[in-house]
């Protein structure tokens, strides 16, 4: 039996739920050997901020028990160098897949400049506004730490472009869904959620902390019951309130199962992010997956799923 895994979302027709998250794919090209983007149902670009950043020094990668920790700083080419080299070559290779840029900025001034001249860029489908960077002017208090805070960055983004927008939530917040509530309010056409969360390891030989900045954001298996929980969470939160926005599912996701524990939750679209490092192939396992599961249960399209574990 055919399984129908196409999902038609923001107004979008995506091939398969299964995107790829951003920051860790890159721009697509590294891996057009392995891991062709005509495959995904999006790529979701690394972020992007007005000015080129070259991150922060390393250590800024370490390997966890069940996960990663990462302190890369949002380390990318600046908007200027990216519409110039890296999105024509995603236009050009992309096929049916869907190009969404992940957009972000360390002053509310900042998100409405890379949100206008990204946003305006023909090839580009979506953007994804990272609300996990800290605001500089604010004493470097994250943008995403309060219902407020998101309402303004998002109704700031929403007045420069007319492109479908995602906000991507971070976790680490007393009421995830209060945030999106405020995100959906505010204009955005949907929420992406979980981003990391904060986490230390420390050599005990050198007796301190091995990355350079001493916290990074966890991400991978071990986080996937949070995201999960996250994202059931915002679903329903959302359906009392009498929103209508879809939810896309991040963390820890890295075969068929995986994504699927999202779509039951209330994700219509999923990002594989971390697993993408350890088998640069694990985006495509996971869209096999999911189709060979739903046809072992009968089940004739994807879309059949979200948020069933809501209604069972």
């Amino acid at each position: 039996m055919a399984v129908d895994l196409s999902v038609n979302c923001l107004g979008l027709e995506f091939q398969n739920p299964v995107l790829v998250a951003s920051g860790t794919f890159g721009y697509g090209d590294q891996y057009e050997d392995i891991m062709p983007i005509r495959e995904l149902g999006a790529l979701v670009t690394k972020t992007i901020t007005p000015r080129m950043r070259p991150g922060n020094p390393p250590p800024r990668v370490v390997e966890t028990d069940s996960g990663m920790l990462n302190t890369i700083g949002l380390a990318n080419v600046g908007q200027d160098e990216f519409l110039r080299e890296k999105l024509p070559w995603l236009v050009t290779h992309r096929g049916a897949a869907r190009v969404i840029v992940n957009v972000a900025g360390f002053a509310e001034e900042e998100f409405a400049e890379v949100a206008a001249a990204v946003g305006s860029a023909p090839g580009v489908d979506a953007l994804e506004v990272n609300l996990g960077c800290p605001n500089v002017k604010a004493g470097y208090i994250h943008f995403g730490a309060d219902p407020q805070s998101v309402r303004r960055i998002v109704s700031l983004v929403r007045s420069q472009v007319e492109l479908p927008i995602v906000a991507k939530l971070s976790p680490n917040v007393t009421d995830i869904a209060a945030l999106a509530e405020a995100a959906v309010a505010a204009g955005a056409d949907a929420v992406s959620l979980i981003n990391t969360l904060p986490g230390m390891k420390i050599d005990i030989n050198r007796r301190r902390p091995v990355l350079s900045q001493g916290f990074g954001g966890l991400s991978g298996p071990a986080v996937r019951p949070v995201g999960v929980a996250c994202v059931y969470k915002v679903y329903r939160r959302l359906a009392e309130a009498g929103m209508s926005a879809p939810i896309v599912g991040i963390g820890g996701i890295g075969c068929g199962s995986d994504a699927l524990e999202y779509i039951l939750a209330g994700a219509s679209l999923v990002q594989v992010g971390t697993a993408s490092f350890v088998r640069p192939r694990a985006a495509a396992e996971t869209i096999e997956g999911i189709a060979e599961i739903c046809d072992r249960q009968g089940v004739t399209a994807v879309t059949e799923l979200v948020g069933a574990a809501h209604r069972s």
